[in-house]
């Protein structure tokens, strides 16, 4: 794996840093959520129905949070919004102390953590092009899917163990702490203000949409991804899974097993920057994440289910490096943050609609058929939107095709 930009840059080392263990975090209060909804409920719709709440918020927010990276310093979002999850993580580990925890209070810190991320998560992703040189950006891009992989094993692992050995309120504390550590990490990165100094306005945000709606292969990493989370996400119905998989000790690998697959995948990376078809690169990784996820749903056993699990995480973190290095190589610093708003909505609402979908299907028709049906129809709706997008399967990265910058 190449990381020229962790030894280069002072600043990138701090943002990594500070990524790493926020995203630790919420990775535990990842499992702890759903698992303590679960334990309230014994219900795979009410784990589904916190993808709904998470979705409302996030899209009152996230297009706002574009606008405000576009327009005032990134650094100082990211501290703001730090605060503000750390409060949310705060409110899980009170409602854990009670005697009774009602489950509403899960739904609300869920809803208020969702659109706090919302104005963050713009400001994180437009820092980084920021922070690194423009031909390191590949290796950016390997080494975020890398942070995220080890978080993604490590978190639910970490989420387990505290859950058994003394229960979520253990979990969510954590989470405070990783907040706490990040936001002091943030701030020792020197300002970034933004390229242009108009403030943020409903026609910066349409601006946006018009440079998205320009420009095909962007929507074509923003719709193949959201189609393959919405049909082929089944983690809400992992609680369940695990009661026929090896009971509770079952759900730990099973969260943690696409994120070993991610980290395989981003380990061995360094071949990455020899693609120039990014879009195609895309569509082919979205695919083989669907067969993957058919694969896993027709499993019996917790091992073949983990090995399948697996080969889905490797195939969605090629996908996420593409779209990545295409979305930082081409979009001008002063958009950014508004790209990174209409990203972060169908990179987010994907998983979270995909949530309710699982759940509502295999309260109808059974766990496995949702599966197996969201697997499919991840793989067609992957192989319309290439037939829909004829410019996003074309898009070659080498500069004779590369878009010019908008006049």
């Amino acid at each position: 794996m190449d990381i020229r930009p962790l030894r280069r840059h002072r600043d990138y080392r701090l943002l990594f840093a500070a990524q790493f263990v926020s995203f630790l975090g919420s990775m535990v209060t990842y499992v702890a959520l759903p698992y303590q909804v679960y334990a309230l409920t014994h219900s795979s719709l009410a784990v589904g129905l916190l993808g709904l709440a998470e979705l409302l918020p996030l899209l009152l927010t996230a297009f706002l949070g574009g606008a405000l990276a576009d327009a005032v310093d990134r650094r100082r979002m990211v501290l703001v919004t730090d605060v503000g999850l750390a409060m949310g993580s705060g409110l899980l580990a009170l409602n854990a102390l009670r005697p009774s925890p009602p489950a509403w209070p899960l739904y609300v810190a869920a809803a208020l953590m969702s659109g706090l991320s919302g104005l963050q998560r713009p400001s994180l992703e437009a820092l980084t092009p920021r922070l690194v040189d423009r031909d390191e950006l590949p290796a950016a891009a390997a080494l975020s899917t890398f942070r995220g992989s080890v978080g993604m094993i490590a978190g639910p692992a970490v989420g387990g163990a505290l859950i058994a050995a003394s229960g979520v309120f253990s979990a969510f504390a954590l989470d405070v702490l990783t907040y706490v550590f990040s936001f002091l990490a943030v701030r020792l990165i020197r300002a970034v203000p933004p390229a242009a100094a108009e403030p943020p306005s409903l026609a910066r945000i349409l601006e946006g949409f018009r440079y998205a709606r320009s420009r095909q292969e962007l929507i074509g990493t923003y719709v193949v991804d959201f189609v393959a989370m919405v049909f082929g996400m089944p983690l809400a119905l992992f609680p369940a899974l695990s009661e026929t998989l090896g009971g509770a000790k079952a759900l730990g690998p099973l969260y943690a097993a696409p994120a070993v697959g991610a980290l395989a995948a981003s380990l061995t990376s360094r071949w990455t920057p020899r693609v120039h078809r990014h879009g195609l690169a895309v569509m082919v990784a979205a695919a083989a994440w669907g067969i993957a996820i058919i694969a896993f749903g027709l499993c019996d056993g917790l091992v073949a289910a983990l090995v399948f699990l697996a080969l889905a995480g490797g195939a969605d973190c090629v996908s996420g490096i593409f779209r990545a290095t295409l979305w930082n190589q081409t979009i001008p610093d002063d958009l950014r943050g508004r790209m990174a708003g209409i990203e972060m909505v169908s990179y987010m609402s994907g998983p979270l609609l995909g949530h309710v979908e699982s759940g509502a299907v295999a309260a109808l028709f059974g766990v496995r058929a949702s599966v197996v049906s969201g697997g499919v129809l991840c793989v067609l709706g992957v192989l319309a939107c290439g037939a829909m997008l004829p410019l996003f399967v074309a898009y070659d990265a080498r500069p004779a095709s590369a878009p010019p910058a908008p006049g």
